[in-house]
């Protein structure tokens, strides 16, 4: 691992690039602000990746304000998709972004495999697709042989090569609990390469920590270590802990919202963007309990698109739907007030 300090200290390091394989290229920056993991949609009788409306849903969330999109995480399915398929669905996504006039937004994919080696290839291949970082998961398959030391050892072995900036994916919930401490994040982060962290986790005390520790991006230094927020039922929580960003499947749904609550916090109306946070939260909920099923049946109730998942996830059935339906309302109305 490096000696040097934290990334963000590297002036403006996060936004670089990485120092893996490939030769160093000119970036789009990663902003503060709101980002979504977005949906992979399908045809709902062949289960083939639906381009059109992928392409719809891309321009749909870049013409809401967000800073940047993520390929292949949780929301995205990445499990159920070929090697093929990763790549095409990253390059649909760049390909609308651009021709839609928004060739500023920078894409994001998750490149996350049991093996250093697998890692390296994904990343590799997620560059050549058109994705400038990359989020990766813990390695977990071996949980008893995960200490520390061969998490460390991962996650350097990764950036050494990898010609994507690394943003270390926090989620205890998809690695069999694996849960990275502030002093391991915080280690981790004086690697040029690795240069932000999404804390799912919802620990906002170790979010302020790892953001102090690296001087993290903020909307008042737009450059810097990325801290983001992983989830948008903590938006505001985020920002008080001093956070760079969120990235939030909910904003597949809300991204208005989600960016009204940072523009409001931004402006100085505190008590604004806490009132519309209690707001989302509720309606937050909802959405995570239905997960990607759930979420894109809200998708299809209102807004015409969504479609079903792939198997084995299932799909939502007639009174799940109105439930799931009811639940967001509120939210929903605020999102096409805006």
């Amino acid at each position: 691992m490096s000696s040097s300090t934290p990334n963000a200290a590297n002036g403006g390091a996060a936004n670089g690039s990485g120092n893996g394989s490939a030769a160093p290229t000119s970036r789009r920056p990663l902003l503060p602000g709101i980002y979504a993991p977005t949906l992979t949609f399908f045809h709902a009788d062949t289960e083939e990746l639906d381009l059109a409306t992928i392409e719809r849903h891309t321009v749909r969330l870049a013409r809401a304000g967000l800073k940047g999109l993520v390929t292949m995480g949780s929301n995205g399915e990445a499990v159920h998709l070929t090697g093929a398929e990763k790549t095409l669905v990253t390059q649909t996504h760049r390909k609308a972004l651009d021709s839609a006039g928004f060739d500023q937004i920078p894409i994001l994919a998750g490149c996350s495999a049991g093996s250093v080696r697998e890692t390296i290839t994904l990343t590799k291949e997620a560059a050549a697709a058109g994705a400038e970082y990359t989020l990766i998961l813990p390695p977990s398959y071996f949980r008893a042989a995960m200490d520390t030391a061969a998490i460390k050892a991962y996650f350097i072995s990764v950036a050494d090569e990898s010609p994507l900036p690394i943003i270390i994916y926090n989620y205890p919930g998809a690695v069999s609990g694996i849960d990275l401490d502030s002093d391991v994040l915080i280690e981790l982060a004086q690697h040029p390469n690795i240069i932000g962290t999404k804390f799912t986790c919802a620990n906002t005390g170790k979010l302020t920590r790892v953001a102090l520790a690296t001087d993290a991006a903020t909307p008042a230094k737009p450059t810097g270590y990325m801290a983001f927020g992983g989830m948008c039922d903590f938006t505001v929580q985020t920002l008080v802990s001093g956070g760079s960003g969120v990235i939030a499947g909910g904003a597949n749904v809300l991204p208005k919202v989600c960016v009204k609550i940072w523009e409001l916090w931004e402006q100085g109306k505190f008590d604004e963007a806490i009132a519309l946070q209690k707001v989302l939260s509720k309606g937050d909920w909802v959405l995570t309990r239905g997960a990607v099923p759930g979420t894109k049946a809200a998708l299809e109730t209102y807004f015409g698109y969504g479609g079903y998942p792939r198997r084995p996830l299932g799909r939502v059935s007639k009174e799940g739907v109105s439930a799931l339906a009811a639940g967001v309302k509120e939210v929903i109305d605020v999102e096409n007030s805006l």
